[in-house]
């Protein structure tokens, strides 16, 4: 069955019905036979009630897991590494397993562990905001982005081509990659300008605040991402974060010696490098999807 079919025609349970659970259901209103809502906060579900996204919805795995053909785990990373170990106990027949964590390595390890009645791959869409909560979700959200796909040895053609379907659906462009590249990749453009945003607010005055302008809030926006979140994942991915400071610590060596040695034509050699080098990012970021 071609993965648009089985797309169309199965019932999809989200757990965990924030920012992005919430988002993803959004965009897949409409698209699947049935869709399901799992959230351990009951706030959560009467909200989602009152937006009419879900066919059913419950605080209780165990309720209506078992319903479905495929199921998302949409919560924060140490959750989701959770719930995959306690999925056997709450679903009693086959699905496709499908995460969307920030991080992959621990997340495939995890999967593989699975009775080989579920089907599992690795998730990570390229996009987010600063603010988490279903109010927040939008369904536009994963439009125009990438979604990274890991998959494991044992992962099927289906589930792999239902993967790249649910991508297109929702207008992201896949990108399948393994596991270790990915969080490589993740912490040189995720994980690492989040920790530049965090400094870069510690380490300016409050009272320049009066003067803050667009610059400096898109520079510094993902700071406000709640620690709740990314904890799990600075801790998940530590080695290949800290080789990404320790880069980035070089080439903010490299600009105070310049400017310490008043060598602003260096100076503007090396920005205009960095300029060149932004963009060529940027191009890579927006190119088709890849295989």
């Amino acid at each position: 069955m071609r993965g648009l079919d089985f797309l169309a025609t199965s019932r999809i349970a989200i757990l965990g019905l924030g920012l992005m659970g919430g988002s993803l259901a959004l965009a897949l209103r409409g698209r699947c036979q049935e869709l399901l809502g799992i959230d351990s906060d009951p706030d959560t579900l009467i909200q989602a009630e009152e937006l009419e996204i879900f066919d059913r919805l419950s605080t209780d795995p165990a309720e209506i897991l078992p319903r479905a053909e495929v199921v998302i785990l949409a919560t924060p990373l140490n959750t989701i590494l959770k719930l995959i170990k306690k999925l056997p106990s709450l679903h009693p027949g086959s699905a496709i397993v499908l995460d969307l964590g920030s991080t992959k390595v621990q997340v495939l390890q995890a999967m593989d562990e699975l009775p080989g009645r579920f089907d599992p791959l690795g998730g990570h869409p390229m996009c987010g905001k600063e603010i988490t909560g279903l109010e927040n979700a939008e369904s536009g959200l994963f439009q125009e982005a990438v979604f990274a796909f890991t998959a494991l040895e044992r992962t099927s053609s289906k589930a792999k081509s239902f993967a790249d379907q649910l991508a297109h659906e929702i207008g992201s462009r896949p990108l399948w990659i393994d596991a270790d590249t990915h969080d490589q990749w993740s912490a040189a453009v995720s994980h690492l300008p989040y920790l530049m945003a965090a400094a870069l607010s510690a380490a300016t005055p409050l009272d320049s605040g009066q003067l803050v302008g667009p610059g400096f809030r898109s520079t510094t926006r993902i700071a406000a991402t709640p620690t709740s979140i990314m904890l799990d994942v600075l801790e998940s991915n530590q080695e290949n974060i800290l080789e990404c400071l320790e880069r980035f610590r070089v080439e903010i060596d490299k600009l105070e010696g310049l400017l310490t040695n008043n060598d602003f034509e260096t100076l503007n050699h090396q920005l205009m490098q960095s300029s060149e080098r932004h963009r060529t990012l940027v191009i890579k970021s927006s190119v088709g999807e890849i295989q």
